[in-house]
């Protein structure tokens, strides 16, 4: 029933996880440890903190003003007005997960397209075969968001857990490679990459839009938040220690699909459909969630004026299907018109990315301004040390 609060801890966990880990992601790992090696880890470390002050300012926002489904938009409107909150979250979140979404349904596509040659089916069909599906299960809301969400992004983590340990424990001894685990001279070479590790961690915010569905919010949605940078952390820390022991780092270095390149050494055939595997999960998980996110961020901003009135519209089960049939409609025409292969796709990318960062910055920047109009603000969860920690996240 719509406005029940029927989530826990694992689907908190479980929607910040599932759109961070996406196939992008995987390849920016293989990227990134076969450019430094192990130091990476470092490189993700500094990152993951970084990502982890961003969570907890959102978390003090959403304890002003737990209430509001709007996602960043209400506090930002609060804090800046009406028109630096719509170029934040039209450019930084809607438009920028549209077209990742596409993205990733088109990635869906290409690896069914290279495992079932056989079937005489393009690419394309399969990618927009995905979105109908999750668009139908989402219209029947936040339950059965969760539920696809659980199991997806558990069976993701879970694998990709899983083969890190196989790979740091040497589970294969006769495919082990000996090379240097250091690639790099100095420390600033490690940070060179801090922007490449940070996008590794970025979309955790898409935890608050259903943050009203969550008992004991208060707790569990800043718990959740950190946990979920956390595991993701650990996950591909074990992938980067995998990679060093199994996947020459020249190789590695020019792999489009380096997971299933380690997979395959790690474990032959066997590690080869595995990874194949956990490429359609991280797909449907990050799919599943801007999809659902997307659609509630749409509803909260109509709710404050920033969007017409229309995108409030609700199925019984209380999904904003307006906004979802936006979601699902934009994804299917550039996915049907073979756009996720164009150059000006990569630029699209690249601009909602700096408009992403531009929007952790307006977080930081709305608790510092919205702790000077309203101190005396009932707040269930605040950062301590006054605005130290909004000021070192900018």
């Amino acid at each position: 029933m719509a406005g029940q609060k029927n989530l826990g801890l694992p689907s908190v966990i479980a929607t910040g996880v599932g759109l961070i880990v996406a196939t992008s992601c995987l390849l920016s790992i293989g990227q990134g440890s076969s450019m430094l090696g192990l130091p990476f880890i470092v490189t993700m470390s500094i990152a993951c903190a970084f990502n982890i002050l961003t969570a907890l300012s959102i978390c003090e926002l959403n304890a002003l003003m737990p209430n509001l489904t709007g996602g960043l938009a209400q506090f930002t409107l609060a804090s800046c007005g009406p028109f630096i909150t719509i170029i934040t979250n039209m450019g930084g979140f809607i438009c920028c997960q549209l077209i990742l979404g596409s993205s990733e349904a088109a990635m869906f596509g290409n690896t069914l397209g290279e495992v079932l040659k056989a079937v005489p089916v393009s690419p394309g069909v399969w990618s927009v075969a995905l979105i109908c599906i999750l668009f139908i299960l989402n219209l029947f809301g936040v339950d059965m968001f969760a539920k696809i969400q659980n199991v997806v992004a558990y069976g993701l983590i879970g694998s990709l857990v899983i083969m890190g340990i196989l790979g740091c424990i040497k589970a294969n001894p006769s495919s082990v490679v000996n090379q240097p685990p250091v690639l790099v001279e100095n420390f600033s070479d490690t940070l060179s990459l801090l922007g490449l590790a940070f996008f590794l961690f970025i979309g955790v915010e898409f935890v608050i839009p259903i943050s009203p569905n969550v008992r004991n919010s208060r707790k569990i949605v800043p718990l959740g938040m950190v946990l979920s940078l956390v595991i993701i952390l650990v996950m591909q820390i074990l992938m980067t220690v995998g990679f060093k022991n199994y996947t020459p780092w020249n190789e590695l270095a020019e792999s489009t699909v380096p997971h299933i390149l380690y997979g395959s050494l790690l474990l032959g055939k066997a590690g080869t459909v595995w990874m194949t595997v956990v490429s359609l999960l991280a797909v449907i998980s990050t799919l599943n969630t801007a999809m659902f996110g997307v659609s509630q961020l749409c509803a909260g901003m109509a709710k404050i004026g920033l969007l017409p009135s229309f995108f409030l519209r609700k199925t019984p089960s209380g999904s904003p299907y307006v906004a979802l049939i936006l979601v699902a409609a934009v994804q299917i025409v550039i996915n049907a018109t073979g756009l996720t292969s164009s150059d000006s796709l990569v630029f699209l990318i690249n601009t909602g990315c700096t408009f992403w960062i531009f929007c952790y910055i307006m977080v930081h920047v709305d608790v510092i301004i919205l702790r000077m109009k309203l101190p005396k603000a009932p707040r269930t969860f605040k950062l301590p040390f006054g605005i130290l920690i909004p000021a070192a996240g900018v």
